[in-house]
């Protein structure tokens, strides 16, 4: 049958012209992006992982000279599970973070802040701010000797082999060549390496204590009092190790191939050192012993390289080998990377940081308003179930976002901004008060049902959709006056806003209208009446405030082109049709002129990864294709991708995942285009420098 509809297919596309695109040779697009490694640098470490749990390694191949790399891309070893909250003697309760605010919705509503002045209350929303943090589970290296320092070894060369998923790492030490390769397994927090030298180097096992920091590599070598590791059993080829931080807890359990002795070197700190010259060993990371039988080497590697070269066969592909612009390898370049790095540090049962799985930042806790800019991408580029992974979370969280909403006087949920696995608030004075996270779980339960519109998809979402509309229809104001509901008393997602005046800011419209009108459908397609105070909502939000065909950065700014304030952080406007579809809020015109005066005098200077495919996206959707390009690969600080594919932004964030994320969402529109579009590859020039293939790509909404 399928000989038959394949004939068919073909036989339509000889009668109508259309030529059929040979596939794309995924091998060869993918190999030739494989990372290369010639000299230890503090922003080039490579890592394996699985999405709940990452592994990364300096020039090695392990985690031999962290100190190197700690200022630089860290050498992380952490997971979804692993965190860790200081004691808490002076009992604080997260009501004490809670401060009342006015913003014009005729009620007191307490918000979880930060507080200037000292006292308990400051003292409660720092203790919740900094716990719990993530854990990093311990440092797997090299043991060479005290003396040996990184410039000791020589005739590196390292390569990150993405179609198998594994790192193979060669050097040089003392006239003695070292081989290792490092791979995870994709279904455990594990790691496996194999090793070949006569030089028979050890390998340490240390462990840290955590930092509390708001953003490192949550390392402190200075309180091994304050930890304990202990050896809970041990035979000839095995032994695990038993952590223990306070009230939390986990385990190492190593298993090595050939005769090795594994010794206490001091507290916190083991060494195995093997007995002949290849070597190898796994080492599983988890927060209860697997008594199990642990896979081994061999069979962790043969597990990982099936399931990369899964990854890249099913999912989307995009090939710019044949386009002559000087720009494209690059950016060709940054596409692959970015799909290996969203897939090991952005795919796990809770969403994800913004450094991902490799190190902290603000404190190992994630934010509900990045998770589209990391997943969306992820049904975009035919991975669906991997967006479906995270999205579950939101059930667990239900209940406290159900509470917020429920203290503030609204009804429904209220997602919170910054969290932790147990969904509680992190108070913040700028996160507690956005709102653009609310239409996110809307967005992208819209797109999981898009890429497999069935029934279990609605049954799974449908309570959180409507309760999260629920939310966003009693937030809005209704303005009797002027026959309009208005947005107010939030921050919007260009951050340099204030909430006690910003009024209507133009993204936040846009996506109220958007995720509203989804809901709708939402109601429909499991057999339910329209709700009419959500179409009336719909149809008098207020459209998008103006001046000189300009858009404003939000209503109450009419001082937009004076006011650094509003010419600094996200050019948020762009999103309003970019990321989301044009709605009757938006005058193409204005949009337009918007999107050309930000080109010419933003401050890009001061601007954040995704940005740029914000821009790329509204440029596409404009009919402005060289500046979607353009936005894409513009030298800029922020717009940086280093030689592993991580988007650097500064000395604190120097990687930044939510950067990666948009880059994927943007391409994908810029190839397949959005709903009603009609042209190939809308977001690429039309003047034969831009032969961009592509296959299993989603159009955006």
């Amino acid at each position: 049958m399928k000989k038959i509809l394949y004939s068919c297919l073909a036989l339509i596309c000889s009668v109508s012209g259309v030529a059929k695109q040979t596939p794309i040779n995924r091998l060869a697009l993918v190999t030739r992006n494989n990372p290369q490694v010639t000299a230890f640098n503090s922003l080039s470490s490579l890592s394996v992982g699985n999405g709940e749990f990452a592994y990364t390694v300096d020039a090695t191949g392990l985690q031999t000279f962290p100190e190197i790399y700690s200022n630089g891309v860290p050498l992380g070893t952490q997971s979804q599970w692993g965190w860790h909250s200081y004691a808490n003697p002076n009992n604080y309760k997260h009501e004490e973070t809670l401060k009342n605010y006015d913003f014009g919705h005729g009620k007191q509503e307490p918000y979880s802040t930060q507080f200037n002045e000292d006292g308990r209350p400051k003292e409660a929303s720092n203790w919740f701010r900094v716990n719990p943090h993530r854990l990093h589970l311990g440092i797997v290296g090299f043991e060479l000797g005290k003396n040996i320092k990184a410039s000791d070894i020589t005739n590196i060369n390292q390569k990150l082999d993405l179609w198998k998923g594994d790192i193979i790492s060669n050097f040089t030490l003392n006239g003695k060549s070292v081989q290792v390769e490092t791979a995870c397994h994709p279904q455990k927090d594990m790691i496996a390496a194999k090793i070949n030298s006569s030089l028979r180097p050890a390998v340490n096992f240390r462990f840290p204590y955590p930092t509390g920091g708001h953003c490192d590599d949550a390392c402190d070598w200075t309180k091994n009092d304050l930890h304990t590791t202990v050896v809970v059993s041990q035979d000839a080829n095995s032994a695990i190790l038993k952590r223990q931080l306070g009230e939390t807890v986990y385990y190492v359990q190593i298993k090595w191939e050939g005769k090795a002795k594994l010794s206490e070197k001091q507290k916190n700190y083991f060494v195995l050192t093997p007995q002949s010259d290849k070597f190898a060993f796994t080492c599983l990371f988890t927060s209860n012993i697997q008594y199990d039988k642990q896979p081994g080497v061999a069979n962790t590697f043969a597990a990982s390289g099936k399931y990369w070269t899964s990854f890249w066969k099913n999912g989307g592909a995009v090939d710019f080998s044949a386009c002559k612009d000087a720009r494209a390898k690059e950016l060709e370049r940054r596409v692959v990377l970015s799909q290996y790095l969203l897939a090991i540090q952005c795919a796990g049962s809770t969403p994800p940081q913004e450094t991902g799985l490799t190190y902290n930042s603000w404190f190992g806790k994630f934010h509900l308003e990045m998770i589209w800019w990391h997943q969306a991408q992820f049904a975009l580029w035919n991975r669906p179930e991997l967006l479906d992974r995270t999205l579950g979370w939101y059930e667990k969280a239900y209940p406290i976002a159900k509470e917020i909403a429920k203290r503030q006087g609204f009804d429904g949920i209220r997602w919170m901004k910054m969290t932790d696995p147990s969904g509680i608030e992190a108070p913040s004075k700028v996160g507690s008060f956005l709102i653009w996270q609310q239409p996110h779980l809307i967005y992208m339960a819209e797109l999981l049902y898009r890429s497999n519109p069935n029934a279990e998809v609605l049954k799974k979402y449908n309570k959180l959709v409507q309760e999260t509309a629920e939310f966003m229809y009693s937030f809005a104001t209704y303005e009797k006056d002027k026959d309009r509901f208005v947005l107010k008393g939030a921050i919007p997602a260009q951050e340099t806003l204030r909430a006690a005046e910003t009024v209507n800011p133009p993204f936040e419209l846009s996506y109220w209208h958007f995720a509203m009108s989804v809901a709708q459908k939402w109601r429909e397609r499991i057999g339910e009446e329209r709700n009419k105070k959500w179409d009336e909502l719909i149809q008098k939000l207020s459209p998008l405030a103006a001046q000189d065909t300009l858009y404003l950065a939000a209503e109450t700014a009419l001082d937009t082109y004076k006011d650094i304030r509003f010419t600094s952080d996200h050019m948020a406007v762009l999103g309003a049709e970019g990321i989301l579809p044009k709605c009757n809020l938006v005058r193409e015109d204005y949009m337009k002129n918007t999107l050309n005066w930000i080109w010419d005098n933003w401050n890009w200077n001061e601007t954040w990864g995704w940005d740029y495919p914000m821009t790329a996206m509204n440029a596409a959707r404009l009919g402005e294709p060289e500046k979607a390009v353009g936005a894409l690969l513009m030298n800029k600080r922020t717009n940086t991708y280093l030689v592993n594919g991580h988007n650097y932004q500064d000395d604190r964030l120097r990687i930044y995942l939510p950067g990666n994320g948009g880059l994927l969402t943007a391409i994908s529109m810029m190839c397949a285009g959005w709903d009603g579009c009609k042209e190939k590859n809308p977001g690429f020039p039309k003047d034969g420098n831009w032969d961009v293939k592509w296959e299993g790509l989603s159009p955006m909404p």
